[in-house]
């Protein structure tokens, strides 16, 4: 077909040109849809550039040019968004009680210090502190496990913010003659080689945390608590073989630390010693 007859335009129309309608037969529509139609668009009919068949289509081809589908973008800044999501979860209920705890450090100090440090009312409020330490270290793990609100933030303070809040009381006390130094080096001594215990077989695993270790945090708790206080009489008698229970367990859960680790690490040569002979056959 070429296009309307030359009655219907009005007359004998000027020779038509591909132009109108092929031109964009190749240009960004793809496959040349307008040229289709068009056909023979030089036929001498003044209408066929416009009345043809494929007239009108040159942008509506299924051609591979720019008219082609492309796949979503992501939206500009998602990364920054992503990034800013991972920051405030920074800011959770856990972290902030792990923050409050290590607040709370010189605070105690002050208090426990406060009129020469024998002072019985400075001394409750300094045993008010550590109470609310010792008790959020209960709160903010258990959130954290709970609700998935574990952060690296986490994982390296909280055990700083515990060390911290018990060596403040210790050191406070054995200054003030109210606990022998050598208890204070126990308990302390116990708690950072079992910390860089962990960092040295860590690459083999993880010690899991024992029930003997949690009633040695509570038992610890409880006698230097009581040693806080400046309590007398019968009361001052309990303390003192609370405080010979917390120190027991800290050598007996101390030395099962040890046993673990080094089971963990015979444990973990004798897997990359299988490993190796393995990937040797």
């Amino acid at each position: 077909m070429t296009g309307a007859p030359a009655s219907a335009a009005g007359g004998p129309g000027a020779p038509g040109t591909r132009g109108a309608a092929g031109a964009s037969g190749t240009g960004t529509s793809g496959m040349g849809a307008s040229g289709a139609g068009s056909g023979t668009g030089a036929s001498g009919t003044g209408a066929s550039a416009t009345s043809g068949t494929g007239s009108g289509a040159g942008t509506s081809g299924s051609g591979t040019g720019a008219s082609g589908a492309q796949g979503p973008k992501a939206p500009r800044g998602a990364k920054l968004s992503a990034a800013a999501v991972n920051q405030a979860s920074l800011w959770n209920v856990a972290n902030l009680l792990t923050m409050l705890r290590l607040v709370l450090v010189p605070g105690f100090v002050a208090l426990m210090l406060a009129d020469g440090g024998y002072d019985p009312v400075w001394r409750a409020w300094a045993w008010a502190a550590f109470a609310v330490a010792m008790i959020t270290d209960i709160f903010d793990g258990h959130l954290a496990r709970t609700y998935n609100l574990v952060t690296d933030f986490g994982k390296i303070a909280d055990p700083i913010a515990d060390k911290a809040i018990m060596g403040a009381a210790l050191v406070c006390l054995s200054s003030l003659g109210d606990l022998p130094w050598w208890v204070t080096g126990v308990i302390l001594g116990r708690e950072l080689g079992i910390t860089l215990l962990r960092f040295l077989v860590i690459r083999y695993g993880v010690i899991p945390a024992s029930r003997g270790g949690k009633l040695k945090t509570l038992a610890q708790g409880t006698a230097v608590g009581m040693y806080v206080l400046a309590l007398t009489g019968p009361l001052a008698t309990l303390r003192f073989w609370v405080m010979v229970v917390a120190v027991a367990l800290t050598v007996v859960t101390g030395a099962d630390y040890v046993r673990q680790a080094i089971v963990l690490r015979r444990q973990g040569l004798a897997e990359r010693k299988a490993a190796a002979e393995e990937a040797d056959a």
